[in-house]
């Protein structure tokens, strides 16, 4: 075997195909497009659900439910997750900074008090709302729980 000898696998390279280059290269004339039509044109694009005229799938379903623009969304912050925060930092109260500041919530965030986990400390708590067993286990233990 020499180096002039070698050459690819049979099949793994093919001729690439020259449009618009006259009659005699068997792709001139149309350019491989076809006759008229939309997708014989310059720039065309097919809209993405396009069917071919037929009525696309997305207009064919019926439509469903809505959007309610006055539903108010809560962050949910659970109880031990407050007691491990005022551990951490020898906290009595907190309120929407300190849940900020440790990255609990965002700044748009409206929160409310979960009862998951223990609380095992006096805590004074400042947010926009409670479920009734987060504000009953607050006040068990002597703590307050404020409503912005």
């Amino acid at each position: 075997m020499e180096l002039h000898s070698l050459k690819p696998a049979k099949g793994a390279t093919k001729k690439r195909k020259r449009i618009a280059r006259g009659q005699g290269s068997g792709h001139g004339g149309t350019s491989t497009r076809g006759h008229k039509g939309a997708k014989s044109r310059s720039g065309f694009k097919r809209k993405r659900h396009f069917e071919g005229g037929q009525m696309p799938l997305q207009m064919r379903l019926p439509k469903r439910g809505f959007k309610n623009i006055n539903k108010v969304s809560y962050k949910g912050i659970n109880l031990e997750d407050l007691y491990k925060i005022s551990e951490k930092y020898n906290l009595k109260a907190i309120d929407i900074e300190v849940l900020l500041s440790n990255g609990l919530i965002k700044k748009t965030d409206k929160v409310k008090i979960l009862g998951g986990g223990e609380l095992k400390s006096k805590l004074d708590v400042t947010v926009h709302a409670y479920s009734a067993s987060a504000k009953e286990a607050i006040e068990k233990l002597g703590g307050s729980a404020n409503v912005l």
